[in-house]
């Protein structure tokens, strides 16, 4: 009878695993301290630019506004819903839309990175009919066309930024933050399109077992990548649905600002917030970018002569927005969760 490894047989070994613990757990410390660094932040924001103030920039958007802008938001939302089932067009619209909104709200209201959001969109989607191959292939390409069309809305937004304020420090940084995000959306486009073959090739060098099942499922998911990137009017009507998204969120902040009695025109604003996304994207560690997106508007907003506790509201009105189309959103999330979960433990 072969007995069993005891740790105490090999040296170091106990060593090894308790130095494997911590370091778990600091990697996932590490978005916990960031966000709470990003609230810190944000308060400090907002005591030194003056609460008062920014409450009444915030005051001065009022009910209507905010309502407005929540408006906004759903029918942006429902429209890259559409953008996403141009990559699968025998599916239902609703689905995708739920989808996309459940996404969204997991994104911006949980304290998770973008990637739980993508997970949780594609679980959605699984869970309203989809096969899990499909609804990962489509959330794969989806997140690929709107991360290329938020390239182009950036690119758009330096441009503004270059005509509008050609004397601005901030051209420069952001134009070299472009061209590297670029390089990686190619790489990734690259990725998807080749780099499944190379992890087919590796699984069955393998051989058996697991390297099987994973050559398999690699197999499915490239087939159905290589699916939706043979339908190019669906590339096309995805991307430039996305683009519209890009530039139409726009209008939120520019009609705050109207109704707020402190209006920029409309090349400013798009100025303004495509460098804020861009920003936004670049702290992708940090949950929900607290802090990040708040320095950012004071930052841009400055640029534009829009003044700090002003910047301030229009980031907490985002905020607000969010958690207000979030919550309810991943309160029906979860019922549907948990009704699938009491299903299947009833029928075993």
């Amino acid at each position: 009878m072969t007995r069993l490894a005891d740790p105490r047989d090999c040296p170091g070994a106990g060593r090894r695993a308790s130095a494997q613990l911590p370091k778990s757990l600091s990697l996932r410390l590490v978005p916990i301290i960031a966000g709470l660094a990003g609230l810190a932040l944000t308060a400090g924001l907002v005591v030194h630019f003056g609460a008062a103030a920014v409450a009444r920039s915030l005051l001065a958007v009022g009910w209507l506004g905010f309502a407005a802008v929540c408006l906004i938001q759903l029918a942006l939302i429902a429209v890259m819903g559409i953008a996403w089932r141009a990559l699968l067009p025998e599916t239902r619209s609703w689905i995708l839309m739920w989808g996309r909104l459940v996404r969204d709200s997991v994104a911006e209201v949980l304290p998770l990175s973008q990637v739980g959001g993508y997970v949780a969109g594609a679980r959605a989607v699984v869970f309203a009919g989809l096969t899990g191959t499909a609804a990962a292939a489509s959330t794969i390409v989806d997140v690929t066309l709107e991360f290329v069309a938020q390239l182009a809305y950036t690119a758009i937004a330096l441009l503004l930024l270059i005509y509008l304020k050609p004397d601005a420090g901030l051209a420069l940084p952001a134009g070299i933050g472009l061209v590297v995000a670029a390089v990686l959306a190619a790489l990734f486009l690259i990725v998807q399109r080749h780099g499944f073959n190379l992890l087919e090739r590796f699984a069955r060098v393998l051989g058996h077992g697991w390297a099987e099942r994973t050559a398999s499922g690699a197999a499915a998911l490239h087939t159905a990548l290589a699916g939706i990137y043979a339908r190019k009017t669906g590339l096309f009507t995805s991307f430039s649905l996305h683009l519209a998204c890009w530039i139409s969120s726009t209008l939120e902040v520019w009609l705050a600002l109207r109704i707020a009695g402190s209006p920029l025109s409309f090349a400013p604003v798009l100025a303004i917030e495509g460098l804020l996304y861009a920003i936004r994207t670049a702290a992708f560690a940090i949950p929900n970018a607290v802090g990040v997106q708040e320095a950012g508007y004071v930052l841009l907003g400055a640029t534009f002569g829009l003044t700090p506790e002003m910047a301030l509201a229009l980031s907490l009105l985002k905020r607000a927005r969010d958690f207000t189309i979030g919550l309810p959103a991943l309160a029906v999330w979860q019922l549907v969760e948990s009704n699938r979960l009491w299903q299947r433990v009833a029928r075993r």
